[in-house]
């Protein structure tokens, strides 16, 4: 019965390079009909030189290779670093996984440079013998956007291959995971959404399409291979694959449709363009996956528990094989461009921005401020995914009877909803045009967001929420956030002198060098200025008035200090904008345009104004919350000590004192004794 069960497994496991061939198979072929459906080939002219079949036929097949080589590797770092349970030290299991990581990795960074080859010949219309020199690759690298990402994904897969045969810890696994992760982006920021109009939402949307497709997809082959092999803890990867390839899913169709929106005229446009076509073909691929995960969940899963494999084997290998099939169409759209909305040539402003330039604010109300909206995908997902995992997290508490105060949850909410009028109102599209609206918009991000978002004690909650997770188990999202908010990383950076330092520091370093020019040429930069500005104004504000648990924090004296001895630096900044006669960002200002900014040094000016002004009112609010914490935090130091005194607890000093002072005030009213009378001494005596 041994022999025939070994000879069973061995069986499946022998089938399982033909299941993932099939799916590399699945994926080509997908892609290579997408490419011959959409007509993108090039069509052969008498006397016009072309690229020639081989870049015709293998430019699809390289990005197709290239996109399953870096999904095979994301997957193998995903259940190396999260999947599969263990502890600091990787297990054995996981040295062999990791070791499959790097065999995929090296094969990214092959098929990467053979696609950027093929790119290269596809771009100048030559074959690949003619165009393969050392000069025209390191130009294409250096002054093409399509060359770069290329280079960059095979970077990706030279580090991932060098550093994952020596890594023995999960410590430095992880950093593979996120090099990986990164490795993925590139394309999203160099195709035909970063050339389109409003391309910040559609680069965006791309950029999370992608890594949720790679997320998704690479931890299903592993999901698969760990089962068919028969690994010890298959069942438990299994269980944390399913979450997170839910929230893959809803990262996969919410990006996929913003995409469609943006780059699609009109909804006729999906049934009378190949692109759309494929669009609708890639689609229903989605739909089918989510319908098979969810006969996953519900059905499979508590089977697979009870050791039955078969069926969750073979569903799984028809999701890789649907998955491949998605993915070769998506190769295709890559080489298909999308309907240009009208036919209408964009102009310089609008490719600089993503949109339209706006009409001028005029006179006070500045309504445009109020009317001018515009999407971006990063914050609309960002602030509404903290917000359900918030209000989550307050009905877990309550459901089981525990109390949570509603000003917590008020104040959360109300911080995510100025997040969402800094980044896609008028602040957000004006931002882009005048640097006093800019300015604003990051006094609002850095100096009032934080404020209502720290007094929501976002880890207070989710650790009071978060399971804990059983003994003898890995850590869980509890336990890695109470490692995380005690580690000394963030007892570094939570020091009031640094925090003080990266939140005062960073805005004489972004603006008085040629660092916010270079950021505002790109929407990644952009967005990463208005991440940062939220973050060290989360970062400052949370140590000096944050709730949340974290590293040993000074006094509210010390932090009163702190708060004092930052602000003149920040009044020192905005002064040095108001004088200054150099304008800040004349590159950028000067490509956009502007026929109706006269005087782009009173911008400049108003912009300084506006930091002092609206420096003055966050501090003083600031101010008062402090002073009420620590009115609040000495009643409650009161109430132990008294506490303490009741019980008779003489191990604290100041209640040892008090006992003290309690015992001397009842010997002094204790009454003085009777002295001796002769008379009764001689009576003893």
């Amino acid at each position: 019965m041994a022999s025939e069960a070994g000879t069973h497994v061995a069986g499946r496991r022998s089938r399982l390079p033909a299941v993932l061939a099939a799916g590399v198979l699945c994926a080509v072929a997908a892609a290579v009909a997408a490419v011959r459906a959409s007509g993108s080939t090039a069509v052969e002219v008498p006397g016009i030189s072309t690229a020639g079949a081989l870049t015709a036929w293998g430019l699809p097949v390289a990005r197709t290779l290239t996109d399953a080589a870096a999904v095979t590797t994301v997957g193998a770092l995903l259940l190396v670093v999260v999947l599969l349970p263990g502890g600091r030290r990787l297990t054995a299991v996981q040295v062999r996984y990791l070791t499959w990581a790097a065999v995929a990795a090296a094969a990214w960074s092959a098929t990467a440079a053979a696609a950027m080859v093929l790119t290269l010949s596809d771009l100048f219309a030559q074959p690949v013998g003619d165009i393969l020199t050392a000069e025209a690759l390191v130009d294409f690298v250096v002054t093409d956007a399509q060359g770069r990402s290329y280079a960059l994904m095979a970077g990706a897969g030279i580090v991932i291959s060098t550093f994952c045969l020596g890594v023995t810890t999960a410590r430095w696994a992880r950093p593979l995971l996120l090099v990986a992760l990164a490795g993925l982006l590139p394309p999203a920021f160099s195709g035909h959404s970063a050339a389109s109009g409003n391309h910040d939402a559609a680069v965006t949307s791309l950029a999370l399409h992608v890594l949720g497709a790679g997320v998704w997809v690479g931890g299903l082959v592993f999901v698969l291979v760990v089962t068919a092999r028969r690994e010890e803890r298959a069942v438990q990867v299994v269980r944390r694959f399913s979450p997170l390839a839910g929230w893959a899913l809803l990262a996969v169709g919410t990006s996929g449709a913003v995409n469609v929106i943006v780059r699609l005229p009109g909804p006729e446009s999906l049934v009378t363009t190949p692109y759309g076509l494929l669009l609708l073909g890639k689609s229903a691929a989605l739909a089918v996956l989510g319908g098979i995960g969810w006969w996953h969940r519900r059905r499979l899963l508590p089977a697979l528990a009870a050791g039955g494999r078969r069926a969750f084997i073979r569903f799984a290998a028809g999701e890789l094989l649907v998955m491949a099939v998605a993915l070769g169409l998506g190769a295709g759209l890559s080489r298909t461009p999308a309907p240009n909305a009208g036919g209408e040539p964009v102009s310089p402003a609008e490719e600089l921005l993503g949109f339209a330039m706006p009409p001028p604010l005029g006179d006070f109300p500045w309504t445009p401020l109020f009317t001018e909206w515009h999407f971006d995908p990063v914050f609309a997902f960002g602030t509404a995914g903290a917000g359900l995992l918030y209000l989550s997290g307050v009905r877990k508490l309550r459901a089981r009877g525990d109390h949570w105060p509603v000003g917590r949850t008020v104040s959360w909410l109300a911080g995510l909803a100025v997040t969402v009028v800094a980044t896609m109102s008028g602040l957000s599209v004006y931002g882009k045009v005048l640097f006093s609206v800019h300015m604003g918009q990051h006094m609002i991000l850095a100096m009032t967001v934080p404020i209502l978002l720290v007094l929501g004690a976002p880890a207070t909650l989710a650790l009071r929420s978060l399971p804990a997770a059983p003994k003898g188990e890995p850590d869980g999202p509890r336990e890695m956030l109470t490692k995380l908010l005690h580690s000394r990383y963030v007892a570094v950076i939570s020091h009031p002198a640094v925090a003080g330092v990266l939140f005062i520091g960073s805005a004489f370093a972004v603006y008085y060098t040629s660092l916010f020019e270079t950021l505002m040429r790109s929407h990644l930069g952009h967005m990463f200025m208005l991440v940062h500005f939220l973050a060290v104004g989360l970062l400052f504000f949370w140590v000096v008035i944050g709730v949340d648990p974290g590293p040993r924090r000074p006094p509210h004296l010390g932090r009163l200090f702190v708060l004092i001895l930052t602000m003149p630096f920040h009044s020192w900044f905005s002064i040095s904008l108001m004088s200054s006669t150099s304008l800040i960002g004349e590159g950028w200002w000067s490509l956009l345009d502007r026929p109706w900014v006269r005087y782009p040094l009173e911008d400049q000016y108003d912009a300084g104004a506006i930091a002092w002004a609206t420096g003055d009112i966050p501090v003083l609010i600031t101010t008062v919350i402090l002073a009420i914490q620590w009115v609040r935090s000495d009643r409650r130091e009161a109430r132990r000590v008294d506490r303490q005194i009741d019980r008779g607890d003489d191990r604290d000093p100041l209640a040892a004192y008090n006992a003290y002072l309690a015992s001397l005030h009842a010997r002094d009213r204790r009454p003085p004794a009777r002295a001796a009378r002769p008379s009764d001494s001689t009576e003893e005596s």
